[in-house]
């Protein structure tokens, strides 16, 4: 009798820490973060990138709030775009203006949007052949990010610009193209996907490669 009401016992302990463990409670900090990280959001980046993050508001500003975005960049991608900015673009540098705290409390408050976990199947060696890269380009890209990839306020990200190919890595960029970004004018590039550009990988890379290569020097 005693070893079976010891068994029910250890039942009982183990369904207290498994209900525990999937509530808040040590989510506490985190939450504490992601509210935190709103206040800032809603006094600095909302004016741009909207309310919702969708890039709705009344100045122009990425969408944010996008899974296929969120499932490409890690905290620390999303703690250079803040922190850095892209001078003289639309974006700009918060890191004169804000806290440590609040640059990581945004990133937690941004984070929190991702809803998905998406598994890219992005070429392995994405090296490829920029002069072919800047054909397909002209064709395909131009016409939002303009010539040479320098961008353009409410139509494409500035692509040549330094901070941007500082902090964002070739995979990055690649899934950027391949996959667009949802609910975006940005669609899908890559073969067999949604988007009226069907591009091979190597053609992607290839891309991808020319991008690089408008890299400035500091």
């Amino acid at each position: 009798m005693k070893k079976i009401l010891f068994g029910f016992y250890i039942l009982v302990i183990i369904g207290i820490v498994v209900c525990i463990s999937n509530s808040n409670i040590f989510g506490h900090k985190n939450s504490q973060a992601i509210a935190a990280g709103e206040r800032v959001y809603n006094k600095n980046c909302l004016v741009c990138h909207g309310d919702t993050g969708k890039g709705e508001g009344i100045k122009a500003g990425t969408a944010l709030n996008n899974q296929n975005f969120l499932n490409s960049v890690t905290d620390k991608n999303l703690y250079n775009y803040i922190k850095y900015g892209r001078v003289g673009t639309g974006m700009p540098a918060y890191g004169p203006r804000l806290s440590e705290k609040d640059l990581k409390n945004i990133v937690a408050f941004i984070r929190n949007w991702q809803t998905e976990n998406i598994d890219f199947n992005v070429q392995k060696n994405i090296a490829g052949d920029p002069a072919n890269g800047k054909k397909l380009y002209t064709l395909y890209c131009q016409n939002c990010h303009m010539e040479a990839g320098k961008g353009m306020l409410r139509m494409g990200t500035a692509l040549s610009h330094r901070d941007y190919l500082e902090y964002t890595t070739d995979k990055q960029i690649w899934i950027s193209t391949a996959y667009g970004r949802e609910e975006t004018r940005m669609g899908p590039s890559l073969k067999g996907l949604d988007g009226v550009r069907q591009l091979k990988k190597q053609d992607i890379s290839d891309i991808v490669s020319y991008i690089r290569s408008l890299e400035e020097k500091k």
